[in-house]
């Protein structure tokens, strides 16, 4: 197929009126069965180099993707110019999943989009078997490099797939950022005879800034600020969940419309917030890097980050989702020094010590344990495990075996130890990154430039689009006026508790404040492990406070509180001065049955949920039969106490339990 014959068809069915040169190069390779790597900014146009191909070959083409919002929105686009295209992934029912497979097999879909995850679904892998595949893509292919980015363990099977692939099969692996180590990697592991087709990532309409800051506040005072005076709408990333319904309810607080958005929202609210972001319906959505990544919205016009990301890879990446209309864009990072500490913290996590992989070869050893059994047995969190799970199973220590749909993990018998040095290298490499992305805010250099080289876009000019070279650089400016509206709006946002479950009583509470915020952490923790005595009287007016504007015209009938683990009375001596103060009975008649330890022991929810699992008794049941109970605690973390709680009331036939925490842990989830 000659350019001019393909760009016939392109404007038929794609209803486009030309290739750009990089695009028709990689098409040409595709249709003549090779193997190729394109590596081209966000917005290029990466995804019609498989789908004009997966139009012209017989079969199907597979799309190994991990961005489900990008499924969608592709899968809609295809479906809109008449081209039978499905998705797979985990929002949809098991109902959905099977109907499409089964489709596939009978040769009813033209492109599927499927999550690597899917690799390890046992209907799936028999279910290949009986698909005419004619192409195999693997999207935002950094992901099966251990040096990417954002490495996942399940991009492995994909490169085991790709392996067994006959000779002249067609692949592609796609990405916006790759380091030429990570170009290299991607290139041996799909085939030594990969094409590598790298372009330009100049993105001079981006005008790119850094703030220096002292402090969180100053972040959000600046925010409050300035933020309209941006153009258009954009994306605001935090480090943690926790941080995008603070910032979102601060703006919100301050009449900027927003809204928050991460991973732990339903699939439902995911797409009405994708939906109104693409029709502007808010300023700015406040989201951790769960967003943007397969949101085809070419009008983001700013991007600001309030911490620092772990590399200038992410950085590129995520900044890289503005302005693909190629007007003017705006890009604000903060930094503050003290803000290094989290990404230190997701990179020393994200290979555990190699004591943790001795403990998890240690409890395989003795028997065959499942994903959860190794979890309850290890106090690890499912991240770790199945990190841990992916190295041990690449290395030959252990291997998977399946037992009627259910995976199981047994150790090999006279296995070679576990090499360490890879992931000695993989962490001082990440940490290396993150001395990078400092770097890049300290730099008096073009920062684009910066940015380019770092992802080995060689580039002799500078490019003139940042605050070190044509732009003005950005200063705080915090008056009395706006710390006194940061403080009212601490005292006015409530943190939700969200714990109600299927068949209890408890409903969503609230706490008076963050545990992390100003002086309340310091002073619940003088309290509880400093021997400082009862919580201060400016807590218990946060409570009282907090309690009238939520629950005030609410009518309970007593006030319970958590009994302790460690703390000794001191939540008792708090409930008792609220129950004065509010004038509803106190009942000291909830107690623990048996001994518990300090749920911050624990990693997993599994193992907090068996700690307090049948740990409580009321003592007079029939008095609080038909009542309603307001139910106090100290700090709230994972919520597992308050829900077992919630679950013996309900049985003992409580009407209502609410419940209230001085503080809520911020906690250290990121997407």
């Amino acid at each position: 197929m000659t350019r001019f014959e393909a760009e016939e068809i392109l404007k038929k069915t794609f209803k486009l009126s030309k290739f750009y040169d990089d695009q028709w190069t990689t098409i040409k390779y595709i249709l003549e069965g090779r193997k190729v790597l394109l590596i081209q900014r966000t917005g290029f146009g990466k995804s019609l180099c498989f789908q004009f191909p997966a139009t012209i070959f017989k079969g199907m083409t597979v799309i190994f993707s991990p961005l489900i919002a990008l499924m969608r929105d592709q899968v809609k686009k295809l479906n809109d110019l008449g081209i039978k295209a499905r998705c797979i992934n985990s929002e949809q029912t098991l109902e959905e999943n099977s109907k499409i497979i089964n489709e596939a097999k009978l040769g009813k879909v033209k492109i599927l989009y499927i999550a690597p995850e899917r690799q390890e679904n046992i209907e799936w892998i028999e279910a290949v078997r009986e698909m005419n595949l004619s192409m195999i893509v693997v999207d935002e292919a950094h992901c099966i490099s251990l040096w990417g980015h954002d490495f996942r363990p399940a991009f492995k099977r994909i490169v085991d797939l790709v392996n067994l692939l006959p000779k002249g099969f067609p692949v592609l692996a796609t990405t916006a950022t790759a380091t030429k180590r990570v170009e290299n990697d991607i290139a041996k592991q799909i085939g030594y005879d990969t094409i590598t087709i790298r372009g330009n990532l100049i993105r001079d309409n981006l005008k790119l800034y850094v703030i220096q800051v002292s402090s969180e506040d100053e972040k959000l005072i600046w925010l409050g600020k300035n933020l309209n005076k941006l153009p258009g709408s954009g994306i605001i990333y935090t480090g943690t969940r926790v941080n995008t319904l603070i910032y979102s309810n601060w703006l919100e607080y301050l009449k900027i419309s927003s809204t928050s958005y991460n991973a732990a929202l339903d699939p439902e609210s995911r797409v009405a917030i994708e939906n109104g972001f693409m029709v502007n319906q808010w300023k700015c959505i406040v989201s951790t890097n769960a967003l943007g990544m397969g949101i085809d919205k070419p009008d983001i016009r700013f991007i600001i980050h309030t911490q620092i990301p772990q590399s200038p890879i992410h950085y590129y990446q995520e900044i890289g989702r503005a302005g693909r209309d190629g007007e003017t864009s705006y890009i604000i990072l903060f930094y503050n020094k003290e803000d290094r500490k989290l990404p230190e913290a997701f990179i020393e996590s994200s290979r555990p010590e190699m004591s943790i992989y001795d403990k998890v070869i240690n409890v395989v050893k003795n028997e065959l344990l499942s994903e959860r059994e190794l979890m309850k047995q290890t106090n690890l969190k499912q991240t770790q495990v199945r990190v841990i799970k992916a190295d041990l199973i690449e290395q030959g220590i252990i291997r998977e075996l399946n037992f009627g749909g259910s995976k199981k993990y047994e150790f090999i018998t006279n296995a070679k130890k576990i090499d360490t040095k890879k992931f000695v290298d993989l962490r001082n490499h990440k940490l290396k990154e993150l001395e990078d992305m400092i770097a890049y805010v300290e730099t008096d250099k073009s920062r684009m430039k910066f940015l380019c080289e770092y992802l080995g876009d060689t580039i002799k000019s500078n490019i003139s689009n940042c605050d070190n070279t044509s732009e003005n650089k950005i200063k705080i400016s915090v008056t009395p006026e706006w710390i006194e509206k940061l403080q009212n709006f601490r005292e006015e946002y409530l943190p939700i508790l969200e714990v109600e479950t299927k068949g209890s009583n408890l409903i969503n509470g609230i706490a008076a404040s963050y545990y992390g915020t100003s002086s309340v952490g310091s002073a619940i923790h003088r309290s509880k492990y400093e021997n400082g005595g009862d919580f201060p009287d400016f807590l218990l007016k946060l409570f009282i406070k907090a309690f009238r504007k939520k629950f005030g015209n609410e009518t309970f009938h007593y006030i319970l509180y958590v009994p302790p683990t460690k703390s000794g009375d001191l939540v008792k001596n708090f409930a008792i001065k609220v129950s004065k103060i509010l004038k509803i009975p106190i009942s000291h008649k909830l107690v623990k049955t048996r001994h518990t330890i300090e749920q911050k022991v624990f990693e997993n929810s599994l193992l907090k949920t068996e700690n307090v699992k049948n740990a409580f008794v009321y003592l007079e049941p029939n008095e609080i039969k038909g009542k309603t109970i307001l139910i106090i605690d100290d700090i709230f973390d994972s919520g597992a106490t308050m829900k077992e709680i919630g679950r013996y009331l309900t049985t003992l036939g409580v009407l209502k339990i609410v419940p209230m925490a001085i503080a809520k842990t911020v906690g250290g989830d990121i997407v």
